[in-house]
């Protein structure tokens, strides 16, 4: 069977992530990067081709069977549609995009180019996670009542002035998008979709590097009848504090914490207990700052069974567009509020 050929659009921090696991379970046939530095020392240290426009890479690399793309967030619709049209199957990073218009295009064209389209949700393959998915998915907590998400991470002033696109509202879109986006998803993912929500938020103390909230309340209801609650910041200070989910049910609560939603610190299920989990993979370290965990080799692992063996697709587009959706919402509401007080 012929190794599986991917290529890389934007050379980046997370790209990196992207291109060791590609480079030991597939082939990493090219990078493409607006910036020619970027671009090169990944074609070098990766051996690899190098391209600076998306469109030269796509007429020149016509065996290339999937695209990962690792942009600037506002871009991730348009690359994704390029490599569609092109195709290509497209692996596109969190978040999906930066609206629902946008999502709803890139359904569109992967439904018309009859190829997949992935979105990268690693925190779904989080051991205490993927277990809490379980016994909900089980029915053993029982009619599920209320959920909390807590998201305490520290941005700080160098993490927004070392990038040309974060903190800015029409490339990053939100703290939501950019940095909480994969705890959103695996809020919809273990309640279910959202009736009705309203929030809160302000940039208390990144003026002038973000042009949006630092710091969030949301109060939610979902469809299973469920209230939730969402608390997050980027000024946890000097480092991050917690993500965590803890779900209360009829027959069971499970909170799962740590830094990265990579802890079982609490469970209390009639008849019934988590144990032996593996242990959590380390977060994705970037120097000075940290981000979530480094479940990627998971998400590549997918793409490959889907692709080669028939597998289903972990994280589809629908449930990308979701996240989306409910972010969308919660900055919708968080405008309402702001206006009207």
């Amino acid at each position: 069977m012929k190794s599986i050929q991917f290529a890389i659009i934007g050379c980046g921090r997370i790209a990196e992530r992207h291109a060791e696991i590609i480079n030991n379970i597939a082939k990493l046939t090219a990078v493409c990067d607006i910036k020619p530095e970027r671009a090169k020392d990944f074609s070098v240290k990766y051996n690899c081709r190098q391209y600076n426009s998306i469109e030269e890479l796509l007429k020149n690399e016509p065996d290339i069977d999937v695209i990962s793309v690792c942009t600037p967030n506002s871009l991730h619709s348009a690359h994704t549609i390029l490599g569609l049209k092109s195709g290509k199957h497209v692996l596109c990073e969190k978040p999906m995009a930066i609206s629902v218009s946008e999502c709803k295009q890139m359904m569109i064209e992967a439904d018309k180019s009859g190829k997949d389209l992935f979105i990268v949700k690693q925190n779904r393959f989080n051991p205490p996670v993927a277990a809490l998915k379980q016994v909900i998915s089980e029915g053993r907590l029982g009619k599920i009542l209320s959920a909390e998400l807590n998201c305490f991470w520290n941005r700080n002033d160098e993490y927004y002035r070392q990038s040309d696109w974060k903190g800015k509202k029409a490339l990053d879109g939100g703290t939501l998008f950019t940095q909480f986006s994969h705890f959103i998803d695996l809020l919809y993912w273990l309640i279910g979709d959202v009736t009705s929500l309203n929030a809160f938020g302000k940039n208390y103390i990144h003026n002038g590097l973000v042009e949006f909230e630092d710091t969030g309340a949301v109060i939610l209801e979902f469809a299973g009848g469920a209230i939730g609650t969402i608390n997050y910041t980027v000024n946890s200070y000097k480092q991050n504090m917690e993500g965590s989910i803890t779900v209360f049910g009829e027959r069971g609560t499970v909170k799962i914490g740590g830094q990265y939603l990579n802890v079982l610190e609490y469970q209390s299920i009639e008849g019934y207990e988590i144990k032996g989990l593996p242990e959590s993979r380390p977060a994705n370290d970037y120097g000075f700052y940290k981000g979530s965990m480094s479940n990627h080799e998971r998400v590549y692992e997918n793409v490959i069974d889907v692709l080669t063996g028939g597998g289903t697709i972990a994280a589809n587009a629908f449930e990308g567009m979701k996240t989306v959706e409910i972010i969308e919402r919660i900055y919708q509401s968080m405008e309402k509020n702001r206006t009207s007080a």
